[in-house]
């Protein structure tokens, strides 16, 4: 686009730094997650506006200004563009603090005015693509400076109108398009009172000290970006009113005589947050570059679907400076990565999320339709409850939207069914905690006591704590001693945060270590490793391909190299077909009676109660021995 490579582009607003904390562990937000998400907002979209196409509503009569009498307005007529293409049009462009522009006889507050553009010419211009750009500097007043509003108007006439109501035959509502917009943004900045809790000393500035206890934790400061884009979108699709699809309906405006005025955009979308620059006493004039160029209907329509996404974000408690950096990564997405290799990035991002919807519906069937615990480390689904305890309070403890945080709580929820699964929970009602809450107790399962899975999973464990706590004791010293935080209870959330943010995947080892003691791998829920596995994989191709963050790497490849020690386990442990399934038989059992021997089931393969165990071995049939001859019995 026209406005991408910017003059002000290099100039990044100070206060971007400052929100970000250098003491908080956050989990790495990676352009593949922007991607996926565009995608699926692509197929909404899509979906929308298939619908509103169909359908066709009834709307009133309205009357033409321009007429003597009422002219009605048939509901089912299909509207027109009122500029044909080959109008010749006017441009004119004001810039002005007020949001209701009427000061058009004073010079001062024209920006821009071009003549005689041809509407849908693709092929004018000094540049010949119909691009025309005025540069220019502008004084703003102390009201801009002190967190003020400046707005830009736009006007499309016929050539030889003005856009002046006050003059008289130059001037018809009918030929005159207009669109305004506020050229400055509000952003927050917020101001987060950490400091060293040994030393009490903080890296911020006694300015930023002195803001952040006069006006509070938050700061709201005015910003301005240099470059703008208008576009005038080249379409004369004919639209039916009140059947035009959603975002669309927002931009075209109906003239009473039924038919419909060109849709001027007023384009920012490839404006980076990190470029805008913030308006205060150094800024007493502003320069502002703008672009002109008309737009076909296809990319009006993918910018006014990222308007509509910001709108969902907004209504989904979304902060706004993380949705704004999300979307600022996406863009550099698309600007610095090869096309093909975009598009292939959105199918696979697609299969990715079918691979994540998989692998969490077979975990939760897995779990629920479990009845022998032999082989699984009981003590690792504690610990996932304590993981995800620590990462709900982490993010209660810093801000984060609403939605983030109901998908943590489900994840918690889910964690804690698992529990209920390989333990016997039970109430006793004779005891209370504190006086009135019913105490609960819990036992291990018969399954997991009588096998030697328990004996390995302690060990297990008691090897891992080895290593765990001098890692955990070193990373809560350093976090002390180098980091700032707010308090004691952000200190112990941000060490245990982070802490499993970057050592978490040891506790996946337990698992390989009962594999190695039992010589078996049967136990395990390959269908839910296997998608996690090859979405794991997919990230690996992504990350080298695409910017990422280097932790985000790290975790792909421990990851990987986790599952690849799962994969030479289920290589060098074969079926072991003298153990009891879940029924009381065996392979060799079904083997003896010639039958086929039975395919490897996930988790069908486990340890039951000795008395099952021979009842069912007493129900099955043996075939008879052959009779003896005349001659055999007589040896005998």
């Amino acid at each position: 686009m026209a406005d991408t490579g910017s003059e002000g582009s290099s100039v990044v607003a100070n206060n971007q730094n400052e929100q970000q904390q250098p003491n908080q562990q956050q989990r790495p937000q990676s352009t593949w997650d922007m991607i996926k998400g565009v995608a699926f907002r692509m197929l909404i979209f899509y979906v929308v506006m298939s619908y509103f196409r169909g359908s066709s509503n009834q709307t009133t009569t309205t009357t033409d200004e321009g007429a003597s009498g009422v002219v009605s307005t048939d509901a089912g007529k299909m509207s027109q563009n009122l500029f044909k293409s080959g109008t010749i049009m006017d441009l004119r462009v004001y810039i002005s603090e007020e949001e209701v522009f009427t000061q058009f006889n004073e010079s001062k507050y024209l920006f821009w005015e071009l003549d005689n553009i041809e509407y849908g010419e693709w092929y004018a211009g000094p540049t010949g693509d119909s691009t025309f750009v005025n540069t220019d500097e502008f004084e703003i007043s102390q009201d801009v400076i002190n967190n003020g509003t400046l707005y830009i108007h736009i006007y499309f006439t016929k050539s030889g109108y003005s856009p002046d109501p006050s003059k008289k035959g130059k001037y018809a509502k009918k030929y005159t398009v207009y669109q305004t917009k506020q050229l400055n943004k509000f952003k927050k900045r917020s101001f987060q009172k950490t400091r060293n809790l040994l030393t009490g000393e903080t890296d911020a500035s006694e300015e930023m000290i002195k803001r952040a206890e006069e006006e509070g934790p938050v700061e709201i400061l005015s910003h301005w970006h240099p470059n703008l884009t208008v576009n005038i979108i080249d379409d004369h699709t004919p639209w039916r009113r009140g059947s035009i699809p959603q975002p669309l309906d927002e931009y075209i405006k109906f003239h009473p005589s039924g038919n419909y005025y060109p849709v001027v955009y007023i384009n920012d979308y490839w404006n980076m947050m990190s470029d805008y620059q913030p308006i205060n006493e150094t800024t007493p004039k502003l320069t502002l570059s703008l672009t002109f160029y008309p737009l076909s209907l296809m990319k009006w329509q993918f910018y006014a679907a990222q308007g509509m996404k910001s709108q969902w974000s907004m209504l989904l408690g979304e902060d706004s400076v993380d949705s704004e950096g999300d979307q600022d990564s996406f863009k550099r997405a698309m600007l610095d990565t090869n096309p093909y290799l975009l598009g292939l990035t959105v199918i696979v991002s697609i299969v990715h999320s079918v691979f994540e919807f998989l692998a969490f519906k077979n975990d939760i069937q897995f779990w629920n339709n479990r009845k022998s615990l032999e082989g699984l480390s009981v003590r690792s689904v504690f610990f996932g409850v304590f993981q995800s305890l620590i990462v709900l309070l982490y993010i209660l403890d810093n801000e984060t939207n609403f939605v983030i945080k109901v998908s943590i709580f489900i994840g918690l929820l889910i964690d804690c069914w698992k529990i209920t699964k390989v333990v016997t929970i039970k109430v006793d009602p004779d005891r209370h905690f504190l006086g009135f809450l019913p105490w609960i107790t819990y036992e291990d399962k018969s399954t997991y006591v009588e096998s030697e899975t328990k004996q390995f999973d302690k060990m297990a464990f008691k090897y891992l704590s080895w290593l765990l706590y001098p890692l955990l004791a070193g990373f809560a010293i350093y976090s002390l001693f180098y980091q700032e935080h707010k308090g004691w209870y952000s200190w112990v959330l941000n060490m245990l945060y982070g802490f499993l943010l970057t050592f978490g995947f040891i506790m996946m080892t337990p698992q390989l270590f009962i594999n190695y003691k039992m010589k078996s791998i049967a136990h395990l829920p390959w269908r839910m490793l296997t998608y996690k596995a090859l979405n794991t994989f997919i990230d690996d191709i992504f990350a080298f391909v695409i910017h990422m963050p280097t932790l985000y790497r790290i975790g792909c490849l421990r990851d990987d190299v986790i599952f690849l020690i799962y994969l030479y386990q289920r290589w060098i442990y074969p079926i072991d077909y003298s153990r009891v399934n879940e029924f009381g038989t065996t392979g060799e059992m079904h083997g003896a009676n010639g039958e086929k021997l039975p395919q490897a089931v996930e988790g069908a393969e486990g340890a039951v109660e000795k008395k099952e165990t021979e009842s069912s071995i007493e129900d099955v049939k043996v075939k008879p021995a052959p009779s003896k001859s005349a001659t055999e019995k007589k040896e005998d």
